[in-house]
Order: structure tokens, then C-alpha cells, then sequence
């Protein structure tokens, strides 16, 4: 029996990969190319998202799935979600572990990740949601680091007093495997820190790390589109943009204890500065 692994030489696959290999599990990773090499992986397939049959047939028979939607045109995650659904409902793959990326997935919203998680939950397959919301990794995109490091200054797209409860791939590859192991657990695990945090608090923990002062600022969500715009592409960096500008009218993004990591798995995800140490930055 298998794991298989969507994107598994990508930011959020691959350190699932390394986490399964490390607990002794056998991995099959899905990558757009077949020759690409992945550590700790014993098979490597060529799956695109846009192919039902090509995701049947990687999933069946396997022990575990674990699914993100890629950061592409919300059209084509509409697409990418019904794909899944029908091959997780053709295959039968024995669990499903389902990351939101910190993706809404309230049913009203209309969104990718919502419909991914809806359809999921018609089939009749055990699966569980993991929600984060964000990412410590975006805060390695070029602008962000770079001001870090030249300026001293930790920019991004949100208020100083927004409380936030961040979390690392590393932290969703650990949720990743506790939850395979686990599949009495249904529902949704929220993953990140709590306390939350705000942006003066991620500033510190920079400045703590390197050694240097290290200040906060807020940038709009569209000086932010324009910074992520040539990794991501337009049409993904808009939309990146227009959801960090509906957040600003919220109080916060808090994670709740009663469906934590921490209280459900008894895992606490990593500081700032355990993650900043743990990447070797």
C-alpha cells in the first residue's frame, strides 16, 4: 500500500514526502514530470490535474492521498476540483488528507476549495480537512526576504494589529502523517500558531534570527500582486491580492483551540524562529 502525494517536488508536497519516507511509508509522488527524481519517493508518476483518468488510476489501490489545489486561475481549480472528486469516487483510495492552503471553504463562497471539500464529503471516503491560514513560506518570496535583508524591513499585505495563526509546510507534513495514521478523524484541523500572531511579532522573531533589527510594514495588496505577479502569474497574483484585501476588513485570522493540531493531534506547530532555523536560512 501506498501514499499519494500531489505536487511532491513542490513547496507543500515535498516535505510531506520526506515525512511519510522518514515514518517508513511508502510514497508515490505526483508530478508533472515522470523523470523528475524525489527524494524519498519509491515511485514517481506523471499526473496533471486536469486528467480524471490519469488521477483514477494513481489512486487507486493507495493507503492515502494527500490533495492542494495548485496557486493557478480559480477557473481552472474549479476544474481541477470535479477532476478530483471523480477519481477519489472511481479509485476509492483508503483516506483522503485535504490541505485548504488557507483557501476559504465556506459553501457560500463558491470557491474551488469548497467544492473540493463538499464533494469529498458526498463520497463516502474517509478524508479529513487541513485548514492553515498562513503560510511562513510566503514569507520567502524575493520582495519579502530580500527588504528583510537590505532594509530590514518585513513587508506584506496586512495591518500591524492583525492576529494571525501562521503555519509552515513543515508543520502540515507533520499534521499530514499524524492524520493518515488516524482515520477515525473527520472534519477539519486547523493548523498554525496560537496565540496568534501579528506582524510586529513576525518582524521580531526575523530580527531575533539574523541578528539585526527587523520592523514591520504593511504594503497594499496591490503593491503585494505586482511583487508575486512574475512567480505566479496575473491572473493568481490578482486573485491572491483581492482575497489579502477582503482580509483587511477582518479583526484577525485566528485558529480556535477545540480544532487545533494542537489539541487534536497533540502537535504545536513551529515558532517563526524554530521554522527559520529548521529551513537553515
Amino acid at each position: 500500500m501506498t501514499y499519494v502525494i500531489h505536487g511532491a517536488t513542490g513547496a507543500q508536497g515535498a516535505p510531506v514526502v520526506a515525512a511519510l519516507a522518514a515514518a517508513g511509508k511508502a510514497v508515490t509522488a505526483l508530478t508533472r514530470n515522470a523523470d523528475a527524481v524525489v527524494d524519498g519517493a519509491q515511485r514517481v508518476v506523471a499526473a496533471g490535474y486536469g486528467s480524471t483518468a490519469q488521477l483514477t488510476e494513481a489512486y487507486r489501490g493507495a493507503e492515502g492521498v494527500f490533495v492542494h489545489l495548485p496557486v493557478v486561475s480559480e477557473e481552472d481549480r474549479q476544474t481541477y476540483a470535479r477532476n478530483i472528486v471523480a477519481a477519489v469516487r472511481a479509485a476509492r483510495p483508503a483516506r483522503v488528507v485535504f490541505s485548504t492552503s488557507g483557501a476559504p471553504i465556506d459553501p457560500e463562497t463558491g470557491s474551488a476549495a469548497a467544492a473540493l471539500v463538499s464533494g469529498l464529503a458526498d463520497l463516502g471516503v474517509s478524508h479529513v480537512v487541513i485548514a492553515p491560514t498562513f503560510y511562513l513560506e510566503n514569507l520567502l518570496m524575493p520582495y519579502v526576504i530580500d527588504t528583510v535583508r537590505e532594509r530590514g524591513v518585513l513587508p506584506y499585505p496586512i495591518r500591524a494589529d492583525f492576529p494571525a495563526s501562521w503555519a509552515s509546510h513543515l508543520d502540515i507534513a507533520d499534521a499530514v502523517v499524524a492524520l493518515f495514521d488516524r482515520p477515525d478523524m473527520t472534519g477539519l484541523v486547523s493548523v498554525g500558531q496560537y496565540p496568534a500572531i501579528t506582524g510586529p511579532d513576525l518582524a521580531e522573531a526575523f530580527g531575533a534570527h539574523f541578528g539585526k533589527d527587523v520592523v514591520f510594514e504593511r504594503i497594499s495588496p496591490e503593491q503585494f500582486r505586482s511583487s508575486v505577479a512574475s512567480l505566479i502569474g496575473e491572473g493568481p497574483a490578482a486573485d491572491v491580492a483581492g482575497a489579502y484585501a477582503a482580509m483587511s476588513r477582518l479583526p484577525g485570522r485566528s485558529i480556535t483551540p477545540e480544532n487545533s493540531a494542537q489539541k487534536l493531534l497533540g502537535i504545536t506547530p513551529r515558532t517563526t524562529g524554530q521554522w527559520l532555523t529548521d529551513i537553515g536560512l
